[in-house]
């Protein structure tokens, strides 16, 4: 008897550790907490070059997926570090790893000693860095640092993965993180959005998604929603024309230069940022990375950022 109870114990903790790891399980794998450090800094006034040479400098083991990488600083570093570099077939300069894919491989990351991450909107170029409005992240966390690592690898050898890990309390806060094309960014950008009480804000290069064009939208009368976008990008596919038919708070940058970031802010609480546009080819085509932190500090400093853009428009 006490030989079967001890089976049906057995039985009973498969079917949950099943449940745990499968995708359309009933029950969810428990979120992870730990301490680490979130630091944002801004393109051009925050000398992104610098910030990204210094942290790169203090690493030694260097993972990085970068669309476009043309400073000679940062690629110096990286040669002495002889770092293992991973480049979009349409920006490769016998430099790293040349990725062939049909969509672009448009993130802009670094795993760093298996501790940090780089990412953010900015891409190590001489306009990403001293012209372009830009977005630079870095990040101490180990469990977000296994996510963006286990993502190098799949890039690097042609896979596609979801995330592991695709939510974590940092410091008591909730971060998610997600990667395109494998965990529909466009889903969960959305899913955020909805949570919106009072405000969202936007900074975007590139903007077509029907989907988020069409929440903003029907809830312009229920939200205070304010955007600024890329003028470079505002063609008949971008949702530009809707937003500025409907009286929607939206300008066109006036920077020479691009309006590079990819950001929403929701109730000055949280905010959406990496290197996914809301486009169809950054959801269903390219590799792209989505961070959506829910950290009213880290929150302020893009509202600071966006408060700055819009009276420059």
């Amino acid at each position: 008897m006490r030989f079967k109870i001890l089976i049906l114990l057995i039985l009973a903790l498969l079917v949950w550790w099943h449940f745990l790891r499968t995708e359309q399980g009933f029950i969810e794998a428990p979120i992870l907490s730990e301490n680490g450090s979130i630091l944002v800094f801004f393109c051009p006034q925050d000398q992104c070059e610098q910030v990204l040479l210094n942290v790169l400098e203090s690493a030694n083991d260097i993972h990085c997926a970068i669309y476009s990488l043309k400073l000679q600083n940062v690629t110096r570093v990286l040669q002495e570090k002889n770092a293992d570099v991973l480049i979009d077939e349409d920006n490769y300069n016998d430099y790293g790893q040349k990725i062939i894919m049909p969509g672009l491989m448009h993130d802009k990351f670094c795993v760093l000693d298996n501790e940090k991450v780089w990412t953010g909107s900015f891409n190590p170029t001489k306009n990403g860095a001293y012209g372009e409005n830009n977005n630079l992240v870095i990040i101490d966390s180990k469990t977000l640092t296994e996510n963006y690592e286990a993502k190098f690898q799949d890039i690097k050898t042609g896979k596609h993965s979801k995330v592991k890990h695709p939510k974590l309390y940092l410091n008591g806060f909730l971060v998610e993180n997600y990667f395109c094309p494998e965990d529909d960014c466009e889903g969960h950008v959305l899913n955020a959005l909805k949570q919106a009480k009072q405000s969202i804000y936007f900074l975007t290069y590139s903007f077509t998604s029907d989907p988020i064009g069409s929440f903003l939208l029907s809830n312009q009368d229920r939200l205070d929603i304010q955007g600024v976008m890329e003028k470079s990008q505002a063609s008949k596919y971008s949702e530009f024309s809707k937003f500025n038919a409907s009286n929607m708070k939206v300008r066109l940058d006036k920077n020479k230069f691009n309006m590079h970031h990819k950001v929403f802010i929701i109730d000055n609480e949280t905010v959406i940022t990496g290197s996914y546009n809301p486009t169809a080819g950054g959801d269903n085509k390219n590799r792209e990375n989505v961070l959506i932190i829910h950290d009213p500090s880290i929150a302020r400093q893009f509202v600071n950022e966006f408060e700055r853009i819009w009276e420059e428009s």
